[in-house]
């Protein structure tokens, strides 16, 4: 079922992108000149979720949002610039995000995953990482997964 989703994530970043009309990913044949990239921008399109729990095959997505950083960052993450400039920063390594301002946390046991499946500066991503509660969350992933 991940695979599934994550493959449909994967197609959805590329959509938003504007990459399946230029013909990348279809099986069927193309003239030669239609194979040319529409933009000079790398691709940088991504699917963001939290989901309650351990990211178990149990879990559920709770909540989830696009980011599309190239040329401009876009789609429905609440604050799609600041979490662009975040991944830039981070050069695209979701465990090197660092908030600006850390709040203090409580060691309250009660985990949230994060996914971030797509495709960033052109290459492949597949991101999942587990945290105890969504304060430790906020405090490690900054704007990036604030949604």
């Amino acid at each position: 079922m991940r695979k599934i989703a994550a493959a449909t994530a994967v197609a959805v970043a590329l959509l938003a992108n504007g990459l399946a009309g230029a013909g990348l990913g279809v099986a069927a044949a193309a003239p030669a000149g239609a194979m040319q990239p529409t933009s000079l921008y790398a691709p940088s399109a991504l699917v963001l979720t939290v989901e309650p729990g351990t990211g178990d095959a149990e879990g559920s997505v709770q909540r989830a949002v696009t980011l599309s950083c190239a040329p401009t960052p876009s789609g429905t993450h609440p604050a799609a610039a600041e979490a662009c400039a975040e991944l830039r920063l981070a050069q695209g390594d979701f465990t090197a995000l660092t908030p600006i301002d850390p709040p203090l946390c409580t060691h309250l046991w009660k985990p949230v995953t994060v996914r971030a499946d797509g495709v960033w500066n052109g290459k492949r991503v597949s991101h999942v990482q587990t945290f105890p509660n969504t304060c430790i969350k906020s405090a490690s992933t900054g704007v990036v997964f604030d949604f």
